[in-house]
């Protein structure tokens, strides 16, 4: 497979780890669109939530939970942060392996781009 999400799982390709356990794996994103943005992704390869079968609703239960984590940990959780789940290209995903995009440390605008 030749998914750059699950090369950066398996350390072929560096990333700055931000939060890392037996399920999911998280890192700062290459391309901020705020001061905090995290990719929080399942080491489990997804390509889009669209094909996340009922047998992975507690996987993805634990990647909010993990979201949750690091939002305290980089104290971005009282101020308020935004949680993105892209699915396919029109919606903006660009890398076929689902996850999460924490953004955080700044005001929020809605609606989204």
């Amino acid at each position: 497979m030749d998914c750059l999400f699950c090369k950066i799982i398996n350390k072929q390709i560096p990333a700055k780890s931000v939060y890392e356990d037996e399920r999911v794996f998280a890192f700062n994103d290459i391309n901020p669109q705020a001061p905090v943005h995290i990719l929080i992704l399942p080491k489990k390869h997804i390509s889009t939530i669209l094909d996340a079968g009922q047998e992975e609703n507690e996987l993805i239960g634990h990647m909010f939970q993990a979201a949750n984590k690091i939002a305290r940990d980089n104290g971005v959780a009282e101020k308020g942060f935004r949680l993105v789940m892209n699915c396919n290209r029109d919606a903006g995903q660009t890398v076929f392996h689902i996850h999460l995009h924490l953004l955080a440390g700044r005001g929020m605008h809605w609606p989204p781009g």
